[in-house]
């Protein structure tokens, strides 16, 4: 894991807000081009914050569901998301989590949708994958068994968990 990439991922999210901020339209509509993709497996991918054309790309690609850990109101988040998602005849789960402390109830609730959706085609978003990317490591070590090391490589191509983050990742935080 690299600091390197923690920068690159707050640069280039400090971009996405600036556009939005002036109306500038950013994204291509393929899903290969929304902010910090990560394809974990065919069931399950992972990004930062979609645009509305991206949603309709992630459906093409043959997903099912949709689940948000943006706060609804965040600087990059997409207004009416739920609404745009479900318009397009996806599953939408929207589990707002604080970056400054996500919670044990966020990862049960977020336990529950991913057991809820097992077997379909899975999309999980939050304004860069930072958040996201801690929670499907953790789901894929402690629910689904797999070794540490591997359900944490995705991580890294976003960036490198510190504080609260660190001890959220190992199961440790509070709350």
């Amino acid at each position: 894991m690299s600091n390197a990439t923690t920068i690159r991922t707050i640069w280039v999210f400090a971009g996405t807000v600036l556009a939005k901020w002036l109306g500038i339209k950013r994204g291509k509509p393929e899903i290969e081009a929304i902010f910090n993709y990560v394809k974990i497996n065919d069931q399950l991918s992972t990004s930062g914050q979609p645009t509305a054309e991206q949603f309709t790309a992630i459906r093409d690609a043959g997903f099912d569901s949709v689940i948000n850990l943006l706060p609804s109101g965040h600087e990059n988040s997409l207004d009416e998301e739920g609404d745009v998602v479900r318009a397009l005849g996806l599953d939408y789960t929207h589990i707002p989590v604080d970056f400054k402390g996500p919670t044990a109830q966020d990862f049960a609730d977020f336990t529950a949708a991913m057991q809820a959706n097992q077997g379909r085609r899975i999309w999980v978003h939050c304004a860069v994958n930072a958040r996201v990317s801690v929670f499907v490591a953790r789901y894929r070590h402690e629910v689904l068994g797999e070794p540490a090391r591997t359900a944490r490589v995705p991580i890294g191509q976003v960036w490198e968990p510190f504080g609260v983050w660190r001890a959220f990742l190992d199961g440790s935080q509070r709350g």
